[in-house]
């Protein structure tokens, strides 16, 4: 059977599985957990994808992930690489560490963003490793629930925005959220067999591009959905600072950032890679 093409788009979300080969432990230490969450930290900064939630178990993981650049396969090749090569040299053991492909449904963010953010917090405790999610360190929840400062590259802030205004008050709904998730099915259950995850309209319009090509409103729309305007991201910020911001994390062309600041691409681009140099040499 052939492999379903892998949709690749500015602006996706994916839930992306990754398990061990015959469903072998991945990680069978601290160290091993630690590392890879290390080595996801710089696919996150090379790739500029958003990770909104993520959740470590024994023999796979869990990850939430946006691409404002379509770029999903090209980081997936380094986090998976890279940790597979560590854990060979660590624990002495040749051969395939993951279980072939990894899973990546394309997820409907207005509609599933939230369902599975909580799905993946309780994994967990559907696994029957802790009574309360909280209690699983090697889990993106404690961030976004504000039990602590956790890992930088978490983008919480997509989540908590849509309980409250208030930081605190969001945090406090959003645990009040996944409290009432324990009883619920898996939403992955209701994915195609496309593994798209959305309303029949948001299904239909990637099965036309499975046919053909993206239908250019879709293009536009996921483009444009998670990021800030230009307008935001240089708002009382350094220009300098605001162009590697907009085009590094946020996945802005050189062109559209020269335009909003009227400027020639060429001098974006030597702004942009100037800062990217003098932040290395520190």
């Amino acid at each position: 059977m052939a492999r379903p093409l892998r949709l690749e788009f500015e602006g996706a979300l994916y839930h992306i599985i990754s398990r061990g080969n015959a469903r072998q432990m991945i990680f069978q230490a601290d160290s091993d957990y630690q590392q890879f969450l290390k080595i996801l930290g710089v696919v996150v900064e090379r790739y500029a994808w958003l990770v909104h939630a993520y959740c470590l178990l024994g023999n796979h993981y869990h990850l939430l992930v946006e691409t404002p650049r379509p770029n999903l396969s090209a980081g997936m090749r380094q986090l998976n690489g890279t940790y597979a090569q560590f854990f060979s040299r660590r624990h002495d053991r040749p051969g395939h560490l993951f279980q072939g492909r990894f899973k990546a449904y394309v997820v409907d963010k207005d509609s599933y963003l939230l369902e599975l953010a909580r799905y993946i917090a309780l994994n967990p405790v559907q696994a029957g490793l802790v009574k309360y999610p909280e209690k699983w360190k090697w889990s993106s929840y404690r961030k976004t629930a504000g039990y602590e400062k956790g890992k930088a590259f978490v983008h919480e802030e997509r989540i908590l925005s849509h309980f409250s205004a208030s930081v605190r008050q969001a945090r406090k709904l959003f645990v009040q959220f996944v409290s009432e998730g324990f009883d619920k099915e898996s939403p992955l259950k209701k994915a195609t067999g496309e593994l798209l995850l959305g309303s029949e309209s948001f299904v239909s319009q990637f099965r036309d591009w499975l046919r053909g090509e993206m239908p250019e409103e879709i293009v536009h729309r996921e483009r444009h959905a998670a990021r800030p305007s230009l307008e935001e991201l240089f708002k009382d910020r350094d220009r300098d600072e605001g162009i590697r911001e907009a085009i590094s994390r946020w996945g802005y062309r050189l062109k559209e950032v020269g335009a909003h600041l009227g400027l020639h691409y060429s001098r974006v681009s030597k702004i942009a890679n100037a800062k990217v140099k003098a932040k290395s040499k520190t």
